[in-house]
């Protein structure tokens, strides 16, 4: 019952405030799902790859798209109509189970981000960004190369390009990192660590807090 939509990377697949019609899987690819405001300025919520599902909030409660997915590459999705996902979950309580359960776990998400743009400087940010780069314990010396502009990472960090060249100034001023084009080499993770968590002491250790 799905039907299947290609699209290139920089299209997009719903826009917000459109009306949510059935439910987005994706098959192959990767998506953002992102909003821009009326200044143009943009936030990433999330990116998706092969077999996330987009649209569940909308889809149950009959609203519009909170947000825009687009793709970042080329991709392959299919599109189930929201008649037939309503069904399915009807007949199969462990599909609607699954499906609250991302939905859950996007709520946190969010809560997440929030809790980052109200509480956090960007440097804190920045750190937790580098830190949670890596899937084991960071190493002095060890390198990450940054696959994104500053413009692209603001969107992600929820702000703006000026702010995380600032942030990156005073983590290497600081001693935490330094930078050799694309590449962003830890010098002390354990700082870097302290500070993604937004300890004091990391604080003290002479970075500031750029909001």
């Amino acid at each position: 019952m799905c039907t299947v939509r290609t699209v290139a990377p920089g299209e997009t697949l719903f826009e917000e405030g459109q009306p949510c019609r059935g439910l987005i899987i994706v098959a192959d690819g990767r998506v953002e799902v992102r909003q821009i405001s009326f200044r143009g300025r943009e936030q990433v919520f999330h990116t998706e790859g092969a077999g996330a599902a987009l649209g569940e909030g909308p889809l149950f409660d009959g609203g519009a798209y909170i947000a825009t997915a687009v793709a970042v590459v080329p991709t392959r999705a299919l599109f189930l109509p929201r008649a037939e996902i309503l069904r399915l979950c009807q007949r199969r309580p462990a599909v609607a189970i699954a499906m609250l359960k991302t939905l859950a776990r996007r709520v946190r998400h969010f809560a997440g981000i929030v809790s980052d743009l109200a509480f956090r400087p960007v440097s804190e940010r920045l750190a937790r960004y580098l830190a949670t780069s890596f899937g084991e314990p960071i190493k002095p010396g060890v390198s990450v190369e940054l696959t994104l502009t500053q413009t692209q990472l603001a969107a992600r960090l929820g702000t703006v390009r000026e702010l995380v060249a600032r942030a990156f100034a005073e983590l290497e001023e600081s001693g935490v990192i330094s930078r050799d084009r694309s590449h962003v080499i830890i010098r002390d993770p354990v700082r870097l660590a302290a500070l993604a968590r937004g300890d004091d002491e990391a604080l003290r250790g002479g970075i500031g807090r750029v909001t």
